[in-house]
């Protein structure tokens, strides 16, 4: 019965060897010189000049919720379109449908200022 069981063990601990190991390997041969410069945060070229808590905008957020929205459209779009001919007018008439449901929420969007970035 254990026997069963022993390719996952074999697969498990090749898995640790190799997710773990050049970690411990890092840590015990890396090298180890720490100075005022490497322990500095960096930030684009400079110094920090705020705390990393800041407050962002909605509006950040609502883009890009809107940009995944309207990304997964195209992600539904490509596999439909190479077996059309296979799915028949039934797939046709649903897609269509789908699109005109994003279409109508796009417009929507944009009526309302949502891609509008002040």
């Amino acid at each position: 019965m254990l026997e069963d069981y022993l390719h996952i063990l074999i697969f498990t601990g090749v898995a640790l060897l190799i997710g773990v190991g050049p970690l411990v390997l890092g840590a015990l041969i890396g090298p180890r010189k720490p100075d005022a410069e490497k322990d500095s945060p960096y930030e684009c070229g400079f110094d920090a000049f705020e705390t990393a808590r800041i407050k962002f905008d909605v509006r950040y957020y609502l883009v890009a919720i809107l940009f995944i929205v309207f990304d997964l459209e195209i992600a539904f779009l490509f596999p439909w379109a190479v077996v059309l001919d296979d799915l028949g007018m039934t797939a046709l008439i649903a897609m269509a449908l789908f699109l005109g449901i994003l279409v109508v929420g796009f417009i929507y969007e944009w009526k309302k200022g949502a891609l509008e970035w002040e």
